[in-house]
């Protein structure tokens, strides 16, 4: 079997985990996720090994769209940080076999602290699946290792049911973009979502050019400006001109474009915005009205440009 082959079929045979996990999903599931929305407390995913860092990931994103939640490694619950469980905590155990013993020896603790318990294994007849109070079967056919042992279609099916909770979480709490900006200040979805125009725009080196400058001093406020326009403010309204209006004066003038002054190719009463307004509005100005720059005024007084 070539390189390529194998991969196709290692791709084949998880997803046909998927499907057969999918096909074995029950009433249990729904149960699982009432029981997450309606607790006072938190997810608490814990797992060792390869289950461990799927448990990361998906208590990743529950904590990224709404959901309360953080790892636990079972060897530092087992050490101290079980002080951190809360009686009203919802505790995801992984463990694909449902023996781990690090996981199993925290199971008196959470009976004892009245916790939820949630088992996520391949097995509904192991120690973790029995004790639950909910188990999620993520059982597959088999592995995509050869030998049969290292965790393959396994952890691909216990993290699409990871994803299947999130997902199924941010509908129930009607979880919004502006929700998830909250949580993702530093991305680009944030930025837009939660920041300001005030925020991005530029407010140095203005490209500023007097209406009754020539062609070539134009030419050279767009250039040192480098946002693509130049702004006129001396007129009895602001105009602006840009790099294509400079194009076209010289495609239909020739050389005679030179002769021009900057009112003469300009575009008066440009689009603005205060500096107010959202990002994500701004943004959707520019797209509706086909610019890639909008002026920002204040009070009447040119504050800044704001660029895509």
């Amino acid at each position: 079997m070539t390189v390529l082959e194998r991969a196709k079929d290692v791709l084949q045979i998880e997803i046909a985990g998927l499907e057969h996990m999918s096909n074995q999903l029950d009433s249990s599931f729904e149960c699982v996720v009432d029981a997450i929305l309606n607790t006072a407390g938190r997810a608490i995913i814990c797992g060792m090994g390869k289950s461990g860092i799927i448990g990361k990931k998906i208590a990743a994103s529950f904590a990224s769209t709404g959901t309360p939640s953080f790892f636990m490694h079972p060897g530092e619950a087992f050490h101290g940080d079980l002080g951190m469980v809360r009686p009203e905590d919802v505790f995801i155990a992984i463990s694909n076999s449902g023996e781990t013993d690090e996981v199993l020896k925290l199971l008196p603790f959470l009976r004892d602290n009245g916790n939820c318990i949630v088992g996520i294994t391949g097995r509904t007849s192991s120690t973790l699946a029995q004790a639950s109070h909910y188990h999620l079967n993520v059982n597959v056919p088999r592995e995509a290792c050869p030998l049969q042992l290292a965790p393959t279609a396994s952890t691909t099916a216990t993290l699409a049911m990871g994803d299947a909770l999130t997902v199924c979480l941010m509908e129930k709490r009607e979880f919004q973009p502006e929700n998830f900006a909250r949580f993702h200040p530093g991305g680009s979805l944030g930025r837009r979502l939660l920041g300001k125009v005030s925020d991005e725009m530029i407010t140095e080196n203005l490209p500023i050019v007097g209406s009754n400058a020539p062609f070539h001093d134009v030419i050279n406020t767009i250039s040192s400006g480098k946002v693509g326009l130049a702004v006129i403010l001396d007129s009895e309204q602001p105009a602006i001109i840009t790099d294509g209006d400079l194009r076209r004066t010289m495609e239909l003038k020739g050389k005679d474009a030179f002769d021009s002054r900057a009112m003469d190719i300009a575009t008066a009463n440009p689009i603005s915005v205060a500096p107010e307004v959202s990002i994500q509005s701004a943004y959707k100005l520019m797209d509706d009205k086909y610019v890639n720059a909008l002026l920002v005024f204040k009070s009447g007084s040119l504050v800044g440009l704001l660029k895509k």
